[in-house]
């Protein structure tokens, strides 16, 4: 049950990833040039509050260096190649291996 729930948001962060990949090619395609926009940009366009909450929160509560360093760095890479990573990642871990046939199988 557990690996539904793995895979379903997996499903919806390449739903999401997909969503910006068309963003980022229509505003590459009106301006004649590649535009990939970071990830924090589209986070601070939907919900700035937010973005300042989930900062406050690692620089107060976890580390600001973490801040600083890991997260700030993910952040600041396109935001569909984030979304794709992350229902890469998810997907794995909810993926159910193939029964292998039984070495003595009748055939």
């Amino acid at each position: 049950m557990i690996r539904f729930f793995f895979r379903l948001a997996a499903m919806i962060a390449l739903a999401v990833s997909v969503i910006m990949a068309v963003l980022d090619a229509t505003r590459s395609v009106a301006a004649s040039h590649l535009v990939m926009t970071p990830l924090k940009t589209s986070w601070n366009a939907v919900s700035p509050e937010t973005l300042a909450a989930a900062e406050s929160f690692v620089r107060e509560k976890v580390q600001p260096l973490l801040w600083d360093t890991v997260i700030d760095w993910v952040i600041g890479l396109p935001g569909f190649a984030v979304f794709a990573a992350l229902a890469f990642l998810l997907y794995m871990i909810g993926y159910k291996q193939a029964r292998r046939a039984s070495r003595l199988a009748a055939g």
